[in-house]
């Protein structure tokens, strides 16, 4: 089981080269990353992401990527001219609507943003990606390690909520054993008193019970919490993403208390019903931690 927050970061320094790659992530329903690169590195963005993907499934991941090239192998330096006339045109036409000295420097004109920009080789090219792979890869391996044991966390103290709960379903159960034997004392009580004899109409009696027993029987809803509970400590044990499968489980649970208490003839098994649906709130919230 792994958190959907973590954190994860890893520099490498090779051949005059410096790299570092922090990645971050916090809880999103879907998976959704956004990588920041340097410009003379662009073009490394959708290979990142791949790598990134192939490790989460869920999460908002914010990558940042550092790249510091002092090395001269492979760099060349472009002029670009299209550009640098664009900006002499503006910067006469501007000197001469202001009267103003309309003599430019080449100097002043490469400190233009984007006039000189500086290329790497495609062989070189091959190298930097080869050495941001390493990286990378290990910035995503330290971010995994973070949301898997924060996950572990996570998972620990559902397993104690679950209990919890599976503790209260078990009290419900205890509290209707009984219910139906103590209907039908009452009621031949409350038939003598209002009849005022002794005399009970057997078949009637019994068609009331059932009726009774219909109404407040909770043993289907019973039952299938359990089932629920036992498929939640299953789901607890996957390796693969479960977030998302725990989150429809728990909607099932809390339609099953629902329906417990609505049934509910017993002011214990209703407050027990209130206890379930607020552990399972807690539940809920603490499911949306996770991948």
């Amino acid at each position: 089981m792994k958190s959907m927050t973590g954190f994860g970061r890893s520099k490498l320094e090779i051949n005059s080269r410096e790299y570092i790659v922090e990645i971050k992530s916090v809880n999103h329903k879907y998976s959704d990353i956004s990588i920041k690169l340097p410009r003379n590195i662009m073009c490394f963005e959708e290979k990142i992401k791949k790598i990134i993907s192939n490790n989460i499934s869920r999460g908002k991941v914010d990558v940042f990527v550092t790249f510091n090239n002092y090395s001269e192998e492979g760099k060349d330096v472009v002029i670009n001219k299209e550009l640098a006339q664009n900006y002499i045109n503006q910067l006469k036409e501007l000197a001469q609507e202001n009267g103003l000295d309309d003599k430019i420097r080449v100097t002043e004109i490469t400190k233009m943003p984007d006039v000189l920009q500086l290329k790497i080789q495609d062989a070189e090219s091959d190298v930097i990606w080869q050495e941001l792979e390493k990286c990378v890869t290990e910035a995503v391996n330290n971010f995994v390690e973070m949301r898997e044991v924060e996950g572990e966390r996570i998972k620990q103290d559902l397993l104690t909520r679950i209990n919890n709960v599976e503790s209260l379903v078990n009290s419900i159960f205890s509290n209707t054993t009984g219910l139906i034997e103590e209907y039908v004392v009452k009621l031949r009580e409350r038939i003598k008193e209002i009849l005022s004899t002794d005399v009970v109409d057997e078949a009637r009696l019994a068609q009331e019970i059932v009726i009774y027993a219909d109404k407040c029987s909770v043993e289907e809803e019973l039952t299938r919490l359990r089932s629920h509970i036992s498929q939640f400590r299953s789901l607890l044990e996957t390796k693969e993403p479960v977030g998302k499968k725990i989150d429809f489980l728990i909607q099932e649970m809390n339609r099953e208390t629902n329906t417990i208490a609505s049934k509910s003839v017993k002011l214990e098994i209703t407050n027990l019903a209130i206890e379930i649906k607020t552990a399972i709130e807690d539940i809920r919230e603490q499911v949306q931690n996770i991948e």
